[in-house]
């Protein structure tokens, strides 16, 4: 086996135990945790497809911005009256089980009965050369340098906009 196939099932494996404890813990601090950690394992998974992109965006968007303003979310809410909510429909229990079950069952016979090709053809080569941070960025500054200018100047804007009615509110 190859380091690449390790890896794969490392990360592969703790991606899914971290979305088995994530679901299954009581405690919702305890929860984003482990989403957490799940999030970098999948950011682990894209960095092995070749989608180094999509694997930074990952850890700063969703392990970074949105896991904080999560748990923020978490830190404001009353969650001890949300337990009650689902304590006796054991239907609901009943049917999330059962679609579990059917979509694991789905995702073993990928695995089983699945075959990968083991060559590339030349589009997915230039798919795997298009989703590197070199390709995207060169790409960004030269061919759609205005439209990300403009962006920029959007946001900027929607920035000062915001300052100006807060600070209208303070007065």
């Amino acid at each position: 086996m190859n380091v690449q196939i390790i890896l794969f099932i490392v990360l592969a494996s703790v991606a899914a135990i971290t979305s088995v404890v994530m679901i299954t813990r009581k405690s919702p601090v305890i929860c984003a945790v482990f989403l957490v950690l799940n999030f970098f394992s999948l950011a682990g998974l894209y960095l092995l497809l070749n989608a180094q992109f999509i694997a930074v965006v990952q850890v700063i968007v969703y392990a970074g911005a949105i896991m904080v303003l999560f748990l923020f979310v978490l830190m404001l809410l009353n969650t001890e009256t949300e337990h009650k909510l689902f304590a006796d429909k054991r239907a609901i229990k009943f049917f999330a089980i059962l679609i579990s079950v059917f979509v694991f069952v789905q995702v073993a016979y990928l695995i089983f009965h699945g075959s990968p090709s083991r060559t590339l053809t030349p589009d997915e080569a230039a798919s795997v050369k298009a989703g590197t941070i070199q390709a995207i960025g060169q790409q960004l500054y030269t061919n759609y340098i205005i439209p990300f200018e403009v962006a920029g100047f959007l946001l900027l804007a929607a920035t000062i906009g915001a300052m100006v009615l807060a600070k209208k509110k303070f007065e």
